[in-house]
């Protein structure tokens, strides 16, 4: 019988461990760039919002001129390669002022954003998990501010506060807290009674802290998606109060204070006052919907493949 050549005996084959699927926040991160780099419109509104975040940090020190400083030689000029945008009806640059005061309205937007979500997100969750006279009190102060149209109760405010940057992050706060607050509670009511919940009441967490630690992370996707939105209207809430004399007080930089200074030069020819601060406004509003839909398939757990 012939010997069997060893180099020929089939070697037994290495077991490889499968690779384990990513988790926590490498997952998160690898979702996200596949949302972003597979939409372009998705892209596109992050690259925007990019754009729009480096104009607000660093706006004052890449404007070419000062945006405060008055040339009533150069007053009324058209576009032009020394002056981008344009000058005003003082001979100020509109492009300088348009790039400073993109911080100044991100400011508005985020602080007001940030306080309606703590107040609004807050009240909302307390009136849905624990029902009762808690949802009725919280419920009837959102009624009373949706029973007036918003904009004139935000004017109101302003109007009786006096017209400071923190009168107006409040008074817009407070003109979207009923949007929150009844978001907040949809959600936090139809968790209240869900397993995870009743297991955390099972190993004694306390109501607060199922509260905090329960029901607000759940229902954060929905209210990331909302304050992204909120943003937009944020901003064309803060220049619609400049634009009637209620907002910021000038010479002070802002998109709506610039729009309502070159509304009365457009019948006379100098459309460019009014125009580059408006395309500002619309650009800021259109990047923040877009980001809305962008941020809903990122942390939308169903839309994860």
């Amino acid at each position: 019988m012939s010997a069997i050549d060893a180099s020929a005996t089939p070697s037994p084959a290495v077991s490889e461990a499968p690779a384990r699927p990513a988790t926590g926040l490498s997952a998160t991160l690898g979702h996200a760039r596949y949302v972003v780099t597979e939409n372009p419109v998705t892209g596109f509104a992050f690259a925007l919002f990019a754009v729009i975040l480096l104009a607000a940090i660093l706006g004052p020190a890449l404007a070419p001129y000062d945006p405060l400083a008055s040339d009533t030689a150069a007053a009324l000029q058209p576009p032009s390669a020394a002056h981008w945008f344009g000058t005003d009806q003082v001979g100020r640059d509109i492009f300088s002022r348009v790039l400073v005061a993109t911080r100044l309205d991100l400011v508005i937007a985020v602080s007001s954003v940030a306080l309606v979500f703590a107040l609004g997100g807050f009240a909302g969750i307390c009136a849905g998990f624990y029902g009762g006279w808690t949802d009725r009190l919280i419920s009837r102060v959102s009624d009373t501010i949706m029973a007036f149209p918003l904009f004139v109760l935000a004017m109101g405010i302003v109007a009786a506060l006096g017209n400071t940057v923190t009168n107006i992050v409040i008074a817009t706060a407070i003109v979207n807290f009923p949007l929150y607050q009844r978001i907040a509670r949809a959600e936090a009511n139809v968790r209240r009674d869900a397993g995870f919940v009743q297991a955390a009441r099972l190993t004694g967490n306390s109501e607060m802290r199922i509260l905090l630690c329960q029901i607000l992370p759940n229902i954060m996707p929905i209210m990331a998606v909302q304050m992204s939105l909120t943003m937009g209207y944020a901003i064309l809430n803060a220049a619609g109060l400049s634009f009637i004399g209620l907002g910021v007080k000038p010479p002070t930089p802002e998109w709506g204070i610039m729009v309502a200074e070159g509304a009365g030069y457009i019948i006379s020819g100098e459309w460019w006052i009014a125009l580059f601060p408006g395309l500002a406004l619309m650009i800021s509003v259109f990047c923040f919907n877009l980001l809305g839909d962008g941020l809903r398939d990122i942390i939308d757990p169903q839309r994860r493949t």
